[in-house]
């Protein structure tokens, strides 16, 4: 039997199961489509996200195939500088394609032992105490101890366990392509520039290739999305907003998305789990979908590979939807609010122009900002100190950095005290008696996926919170 199964094999299913790979667990992918996607819905990386590489040793890489930017006007366009002193090591966003990013991902998540299977469609399934049982579209069937839906918006995973995904439908469509133009560039960016004054959702931006990637609303909402647009209504789109279609023609890929903004009712049925856009849909503002989904896949796969490897203690798979359900529907009300300031009436553009001048204090910007890049999510674990349920920036050590003694995702104890034990855990917990100048607390017992769980010099206390995340010590 296969421990696990993740249907669906973009950046969320690969990074989830290289995760679990990172502790022992047979891991197999099903995607659907039989090769790569072209699509470039995705730009970039947020701070959190390129932490989380940094976390695994891949952010090197991902430097490598990348560009740092300090982007203004991250929320709703808004034109706002970005804020100065970002709690993290890594204050920037990291432009890169998606499929670049899938790529990474994808090859990371081989090395570490994953088999990804091609052209493999989930058709059905059916559990009981002892696994689940996935039937493909071709007939075969396989099983598993658990399966997780990674298989986005229009999830069969979600659709066969019958959990509700409750939101607003969409109200307005935009089309997304790369192609050619036929036109200078600097008579594209005069009128580009013209028409953002009033439009947000229209661009032509130039890419690496000599094409460009241009975006534009439609006229209306698709009946069936899942049908791509075609040059010609691309054309029709341009020159209704511009007066000119730019002469666009070779397209290499044509696609749409809408304003649709759902949350599933619940992340968990049985032992079938929802992560990444099969969770959650909403507006691509501020970039946040593919982020959110690989931070679902940080918070379940060590919790799983816990379970899996019997050391999980009680109810620990069921803090995966208390932590991550509630960001998610955070990140919704975020690009709900964006959405309404980008409106053209009156009423939100008034409150447009006073968020501007709300932005122009620095730590209103700043909160803002860090509710986008993801740094300012904190979980309640019932404790009042301000750095538990937060995740621990990449502080600098006297032997080095914090984040390269997290590529084994496990957990880890930072004491600068030198008098802790993890006896007992020590097959799940490293101990690191090192000290830090950016960190002014005695010690602190960060989980796998760099959460704060505990801070304090009390061993009887450290002793609780091991138990509390990390199972029953081991027997000596």
């Amino acid at each position: 039997m296969i421990d696990v199964i993740v249907a669906g094999g973009g950046p969320t299913g690969t990074m989830l199961a290289a995760e679990l790979r990172l502790h022992g667990v047979r891991v197999l992918v099903l995607e659907k489509e039989p090769e790569p996607v072209k699509e470039v819905r995705s730009l970039g990386l947020h701070v959190r996200s390129i932490e989380l590489m940094a976390q695994r040793g891949l952010l090197e890489k991902f430097l490598e195939n990348g560009k740092q930017f300090k982007m203004p006007g991250y929320f709703a366009g808004i034109d706002s500088p970005w804020p100065e002193r970002l709690d993290s090591a890594h204050a920037y966003v990291l432009g890169i394609p998606q499929p670049v990013t899938q790529r990474l991902l994808t090859e990371h998540a081989v090395e570490a032992g994953v088999e990804i299977r091609r052209g493999s469609a989930v058709a059905g399934l059916s559990q009981d105490d002892d696994g689940v049982t996935v039937e493909l579209e071709d007939g075969t069937q396989l099983t598993a101890r658990y399966l997780v839906g990674c298989d986005g918006g229009r999830s069969t995973v979600r659709k066969l366990l019958g959990i509700g995904f409750p939101g607003e439908p969409a109200r307005k469509e935009t089309l997304l392509g790369e192609m050619e133009v036929g036109v200078p560039p600097e008579e594209v960016t005069a009128k580009v520039t013209e028409i953002r004054k009033t439009e947000k959702f229209f661009g032509l931006g130039p890419t690496k290739e000599g094409r460009y990637r241009v975006i534009v609303p439609a006229e209306s909402v698709a009946e069936d999305r899942s049908v791509p647009p075609t040059l010609d209504e691309f054309k029709q789109q341009l020159r209704a907003y511009a007066g000119t279609d730019f002469g666009v023609h070779s397209p290499l890929w044509l696609s749409r998305f809408g304003d649709a903004t759902r949350l599933a009712e619940r992340y968990r049925d049985g032992r079938v789990f929802l992560a990444g856009d099969a969770a959650h849909v909403h507006p691509p503002l501020g970039g946040q979908g593919l982020n959110l989904g690989l931070q679902d896949a940080v918070n379940l796969g060590w919790k799983l590979a816990a379970e899996l490897g019997g050391w999980a203690p009680d109810g620990l798979l069921d803090t995966y939807q208390a932590e991550r359900h509630p960001v998610a529907a955070d990140v919704l009300d975020n690009t709900r609010a964006q959405g309404e300031l980008m409106r053209p009436e009156a009423g939100p553009q008034a409150v447009r122009r006073l968020m501007r001048q709300l932005m122009e204090f620095e730590q209103v910007n700043r909160y803002l900002i860090g509710r986008i890049v993801g740094i300012e999510i904190r979980y309640d674990f019932g404790d009042d100190h301000d750095l538990v349920g937060r995740r621990l920036r990449d502080v600098e050590l006297k032997r080095g950095r914090l984040y390269d003694l997290m590529h084994g995702g496990r957990g880890l104890l930072l004491d600068q005290t030198g008098r802790l034990s993890i006896e007992g855990w020590a097959d799940r917990v490293d101990h690191v008696v090192d000290v830090s100048e950016e960190l002014d607390v005695p010690a602190v017992l960060v989980r796998p996926d760099g959460h704060v769980a505990w801070v304090g010099e009390d061993q009887p206390e450290l002793l609780d919170r091991l138990s509390t995340w990390f199972g029953a010590p081991k027997k000596a």
